[in-house]
């Protein structure tokens, strides 16, 4: 806390290709869902943001070396990722899913035995991948790269989350479905370095805050056009 109101700066790290939550707009600057988060977080605790994109696998390393102050990346607040930081109450609430070609017979994860399956690297998603029988598993470090290998044919199916799976397609016309409902949800937190208790209580309490004056659901609702699970209002 002291080196963040010392330097009037809220270093954050995410992956920065993450569509809708962390990307770049046709300007190179960075926007999403966790950039808004981020934005106004540091603005309640009467500081600046500063973004720095680091692959996802990559950041807890990261914020262990103290390359940023925090990570807001729709991390998941696992229990072996609380052994090595600490997470804020929940920000968001996610489902994953599978996606697949549009002309494809998949119809859900009972489906993939044997498939070649494609997930982020470092994610829960690549974790659940390789609970299929007898699957080839590739990982990715940008989920363009799976989509598009989803596209060519070069893997048969995707595990990702719903709102981020779901904003990809609408945008960009993919030629892709989402198949088998949502096979489990992901709690997400924002991920600090331990033993920061002071800097941890200010983010909660400015989430907090979010929460109750409804900021927390109108940076939601701007870009999913949903209301959030009402869990990550808790």
């Amino acid at each position: 806390m002291d080196r963040v109101k010392k330097s009037n700066v809220m270093k954050v790290g995410f992956e920065g290709k993450y569509e809708p939550f962390n990307m770049t707009n046709d300007k190179n600057e960075f926007t999403g869902y966790d950039v808004d988060i981020s934005n106004e977080i540091a603005k309640r605790i009467g500081v600046k943001t500063q973004f720095i994109a680091t692959d996802f696998d990559s950041l807890i390393g990261g914020l262990k070396a103290d390359k940023f102050d925090i990570v807001i990346a729709q991390m998941t607040a696992t229990e072996e990722r609380k052994k090595e930081v600490d997470f804020t109450a929940t920000y968001t609430i996610n489902g994953a899913t599978v996606g697949v070609k549009e002309n494809s017979d998949i119809k859900g994860i009972n489906d993939l035995k044997n498939k070649t399956i494609g997930a982020g690297s470092g994610t829960t998603f690549l974790d659940e991948a390789k609970k299929v029988e007898g699957a080839k598993v590739k990982e990715y470090n940008s989920p363009t790269d799976i989509t598009t290998d989803l596209i060519n044919g070069r893997i048969d199916a995707i595990i990702q989350d719903e709102l981020s799976f779901a904003y990809q397609i609408k945008q960009h016309n993919l030629p892709i479905k989402l198949v088998g409902g949502v096979l489990y949800k992901d709690v997400m937190g924002m991920a600090v370095k331990k033993n920061n208790k002071e800097f941890l209580n200010a983010v909660d309490k400015a989430l907090a805050d979010m929460k109750k004056d409804g900021t927390l659901t109108a940076i939601y609702k701007k870009w999913f056009n949903i209301e959030p699970d009402p869990e990550t209002l808790k």
